[in-house]
C-alpha cells in the first residue's frame, strides 16, 4: 500500500466553547509546497502547533510516511524529519548567530545523518550562508533585524534536515526586497540548492502566510482555512478566482 508523505486527517481542536480547528484534512506530497491561507483567527497557526506537537488534537490524525505521530512528542516529530518555524522569532539573542544554528546541528536527528557531523560549525556555517546571512555568524543574534531574524529560524530548521519544513509567516514584516530574497531562498531549498549537496532533493514545504502575491507565485496548492475549517483546496490560479474563497476574504474571514 502506498501512504501519502504527509496527511492531515479530520482534526479538530477546541478551545472551551471555540473550535479553532474543525475537522481539517489534506495531504502534502514529497515534491510540493502548500500554502495555507486564511485571516487572523481561521485557525493556521493552530493547525502548526498541532502538528509539531505543541497542542494536542482532541480528534484526528496526523501521518508522515504512513506512521502515526499524532501524539509523539514536539523533539519526536522533530527526529522523524518534521520541523516548524513560527510567526514570533526567539533566538537566543545574547549567543553569536552561528551558536544558534549549532544547536538544530545537534538534534538527534541531524547527529544521525552523515559524517558532516564532524564539522558541525561547517554545517551551521552553511545553512547561514544559504539563508544570506553568513557574515555576521560570529555576532550577537541582538544585531538582527526582523527580515534576518526570520532568516536565521530558516537556517535553524534546514540544520535538522528536514523533509517537511513548515513555516508560518515568513514574509511577515519584511520589506519587498526582504520578502524576494525569502521567497527565492525558499524555492532554492525546495528544489535541493547547494544546501541540499548532501540530498538529492530539499524538503516538502508547507507555507503559512498573508502575503497571498508572494505566496502564489512559490506554492504547487493552496489551502483555505475560515472559522477554523477547510473552505477550499486547489491550483493557486484555482484559488485566486474561487467565487466561496472571494466571498470569505470580502465578507471577513474567521
Amino acid at each position: 500500500m502506498v501512504y501519502p508523505f504527509f496527511e492531515v486527517e479530520n482534526l479538530c481542536k477546541s478551545f472551551g466553547g471555540l473550535k479553532a480547528v474543525d475537522n481539517v484534512s489534506f495531504q502534502v506530497g514529497r515534491d510540493e509546497i502548500v500554502g495555507i491561507i486564511g485571516s487572523n483567527g481561521a485557525g493556521k497557526t493552530t493547525v502548526l502547533k498541532l502538528i509539531m506537537s505543541i497542542l494536542k488534537p482532541d480528534s484526528g490524525s496526523i501521518k508522515f510516511k504512513g506512521k502515526d505521530i499524532t501524539y509523539y512528542p514536539t523533539y519526536k516529530v522533530v527526529n522523524e524529519g518534521i520541523v516548524g518555524t513560527f510567526q514570533t522569532t526567539k533566538p537566543f539573542r545574547h549567543l553569536p548567530i552561528i551558536a544558534n544554528v549549532i544547536v538544530g546541528c545537534m538534534s538527534s536527528r541531524a547527529l544521525k545523518r552523515g559524517e558532516w557531523v564532524k564539522r558541525v560549525e561547517e554545517k551551521a556555517r552553511d545553512a547561514l550562508e544559504f539563508c544570506g546571512i553568513v557574515d555576521v555568524a560570529l555576532e550577537r543574534a541582538s544585531i538582527l533585524s526582523q527580515g534576518d531574524l526570520k532568516r536565521l529560524e530558516v537556517a535553524k530548521a534546514i540544520a535538522t534536515e528536514p523533509e517537511l519544513l513548515i513555516i508560518d509567516e515568513p514574509f511577515g514584516g519584511l520589506s519587498p526586497a526582504e520578502t524576494n530574497l525569502m521567497a527565492n531562498s525558499l524555492r532554492r531549498l525546495h528544489k535541493g540548492g547547494r544546501f541540499g549537496r548532501l540530498h538529492s532533493e530539499g524538503p516538502a514545504m508547507i507555507i503559512i502566510e498573508h502575503k497571498l502575491e508572494v505566496l502564489m507565485k512559490i506554492v504547487d496548492r493552496v489551502v483555505v482555512l475560515n472559522f477554523g475549517g477547510v473552505i477550499a483546496s486547489g491550483l493557486p490560479q484555482e484559488i485566486a478566482k474561487s467565487e466561496v474563497v472571494i466571498q470569505a476574504y470580502t465578507g471577513g474571514m474567521g
